[in-house]
């Protein structure tokens, strides 16, 4: 996907969408679709994102894309995607913040509560 302007922001709110239970499609193996919106443009026309979940307390995005860009995923893709949702899901709470410092993860969100507006 080239660059889009998903920011943190707007990712935090997609996520607390999410915690409602509004996820766009549940792919299975611990993978779902979120449609983001972005700035000036509405969900429809926007980003898809896929995130791995437990869907309570781990939410990372792995993969976004355009609709204009790719329509959607291959099943083999989404195969991949479900063997890496497994893996990121079993991390501890050690290996996570390994992979924050090494920057092979980026954190959003921890700080906010669930009842707390993402920042603007």
């Amino acid at each position: 996907m080239r660059k889009t302007l998903l920011t943190d922001a707007v990712l935090c709110k997609a996520v607390a969408e999410m915690e409602q239970g509004l996820v766009d499609a549940d792919l299975g193996g611990g993978v779902v679709k979120k449609r983001v919106a972005l700035p000036g443009r509405g969900k429809s026309g926007s980003a898809r994102t896929l995130l791995a979940t437990n869907k309570r307390d781990r939410w990372f995005f792995v993969f976004g894309f355009e609709k204009n860009e790719q329509a959607n995923i291959s099943p083999k893709e989404l195969a991949a995607l479900q063997l890496y949702a497994t893996e990121l899901l079993k991390l501890t709470a050690k290996q996570l913040d390994a992979g924050i410092a090494e920057d092979r993860l980026q954190e959003i969100c921890h700080d906010q509560t669930q009842n707390e507006e993402p920042p603007a």
